[in-house]
């Protein structure tokens, strides 16, 4: 019986998949599962995130504190798959410990932000902002990683849109050689005050006329969270093209999330947005997103542009420079 060339290739493709499956470790296989990714990513992660692995492991000394890494990238721009990468690869080469933790994680509880929404302006009861995360709950826990000591991590279960139940948290003790630290607004400066008199979109023309809000943003930027930045040893910025791309991207972002939850059998869906919902939502983020895509490219350690479909475009060391 003849053997088609539909039949040929399938074969050669099956084959070559096969060869590159060998090649994978145990680590990055779990890597790949954990993030719902192909193989081809880490031939694209090799390309371009294997030098930050390589010279984390060059410099590493187990006597040293461990180095931190701050990771800044809009929604949906890729950072938790690349701190994901980073411990995963470090930990495979070193055999140390790593831990990746979200700015996410670390948002108030839903009653603290009902509490906010009360109390200063009804927009903080509405996760995500500066002013709407526990930044000491944060570096408590950096800190105590840091000094090796027992060190519950907090979860934020987006789904719910409150903490995780504290019994099904992860508890790391001991020395740590590397913690990753990612977040949407990580790394944000404040903008001047006169940048914030006028509305830029019309969830703040209509729900902030008078500018409480985006003040109130501004402040805890300036204030609270300057001192948590300013742990990272490092920062790299996933910079995308404009915020135009980030509605497509977090869209995305939940379509993953509602996969994630039908696998693990959990019905419970409250906090899953719809695109309506989600349109809305993300002009929260506007304001903070444009200036750090305005300002943070000259001053990151590790700058990785982005094009429309999260391909890497170009890395530059600005900092270097």
């Amino acid at each position: 019986m003849s053997t088609t060339t539909s039949q040929l290739l399938t074969i050669f493709n099956s084959l070559a998949m096969e060869k590159a499956s060998m090649n994978i470790t145990s680590q990055e296989q779990a890597f790949l599962d954990r993030n719902q990714l192909p193989s081809t990513y880490l031939d694209i992660a090799n390309q371009w995130f294997f030098p930050l692995v390589k010279s984390i492991s060059d410099n590493f000394n187990p006597n040293n504190a461990p180095k931190i890494i701050g990771i800044n990238g809009c929604q949906g721009s890729g950072k938790s798959t690349l701190a994901d990468y980073l411990c995963t690869i470090v930990a495979d080469r070193l055999g140390v410990t790593t831990v990746s933790l979200s700015l996410d994680d670390f948002y108030l509880t839903k009653a603290e932000r009902i509490d906010l929404g009360s109390t200063v302006h009804p927009l903080l009861e509405t996760r995500g902002v500066p002013g709407t995360h526990d930044v000491q709950l944060a570096m408590d826990c950096i800190q105590s990683l840091v000094k090796g000591q027992k060190t519950v991590i907090t979860r934020f279960d987006k789904s719910i849109d409150d903490r995780a139940s504290f019994d099904s948290l992860e508890t790391i003790e001991g020395k740590v050689g590397l913690i990753v630290l990612e977040g949407w607004c990580l790394g944000a400066k404040p903008e001047p005050l006169e940048q914030l008199t006028q509305p830029i979109n019309s969830l703040e023309e209509q729900d902030d006329r008078d500018g409480i809000w985006r003040n109130y943003v501004n402040n805890a930027i300036q204030s609270d969270y300057q001192a948590l930045f300013n742990l990272a040893d490092e920062l790299i910025m996933l910079q995308a093209p404009s915020f135009d791309t980030v509605f497509h991207w977090r869209l995305e972002q939940e379509q993953k999330m509602i996969k994630r939850l039908e696998k693990e059998g959990m019905d419970n869906r409250s906090g899953v947005m719809n695109e309506q919902q989600i349109r809305r939502f993300i002009n929260y983020f506007q304001r903070v997103t444009e200036n750090i895509l305005s300002e943070m490219p000259s001053r990151a350690d590790h700058l990785f542009k982005l094009g429309k479909t999260r391909q890497i475009t170009n890395y530059s060391q600005p900092s270097a420079n």
